[in-house]
């Protein structure tokens, strides 16, 4: 009993020094991502983020943390452009925090499918996916309407169809290499059924 009492008041003497050593949890400064976009990262994603060119990806309403992932995956070489790591290079972790944060706060503009001949195919696979070669559902982990799960899976809503297909093909070929989930997916994926589902998830709201 001595023993436990002692324990106890051993522990409550070093809480506080524990908790002055914690780092608090860093904020994100909108004005200074607002200057980084601007600056930075509008000539080919647009100024907030919305619906730029369509080889390059919609970040308007996506989560902060696939951002920041991103960004440090390209700043790393685990993910690989040469445009995007060279932008990543000269970011710090607060520039991150910060643009990446501005885009989030955005709200995305809905997009559209624009081809008709394979909607069907596409939504079966993003709905359904294809059981007999053991492909998953998108939905099981973008959610049913496209949303994403914050912190896990990113926003696909709306996203250009041209951006996604080129993305799901970099997977399947190993060019891109940062996400062990889709590298299984997309290994198993033809191209029209790459195009199909990228071509549905634009239209989705």
């Amino acid at each position: 009993m001595k023993k436990l009492l002692a324990l106890l008041i051993a522990a409550a003497f070093s809480a506080p020094a524990l908790a002055a050593d914690a780092k608090p949890a860093a904020t994100a400064d909108l004005a200074k991502g607002e200057a980084t976009a601007t600056q930075i990262c509008g000539a080919c994603h647009s100024f907030d983020g919305t619906r730029g060119l369509p080889a390059n990806p919609i970040l308007a309403g996506q989560f902060p943390e696939y951002l920041v992932k991103q960004l440090q995956d390209f700043k790393s070489g685990q993910r690989v452009n040469a445009i995007m790591q060279g932008f990543a290079a000269i970011l710090s972790d607060e520039d991150m925090l910060n643009v990446a944060a501005f885009y989030a706060s955005k709200s995305a503009k809905p997009g559209d499918a624009k081809d008709k001949d394979t909607l069907l195919l596409g939504e079966r696979i993003y709905r359904g996916g294809i059981a007999d070669r053991q492909i998953a559902a998108c939905a099981g982990c973008h959610s049913p309407n496209g949303a994403g799960i914050p912190k896990q899976y990113p926003r696909l809503a709306g996203q250009h169809g041209e951006y996604a297909e080129l993305q799901l093909s970099a997977f399947r070929s190993g060019e891109r290499k940062n996400s062990q989930p889709m590298l299984d997916v997309a290994a198993k994926m033809n191209d029209r059924e790459i195009k199909a589902v990228a071509d549905y998830m634009a239209g989705l709201h």
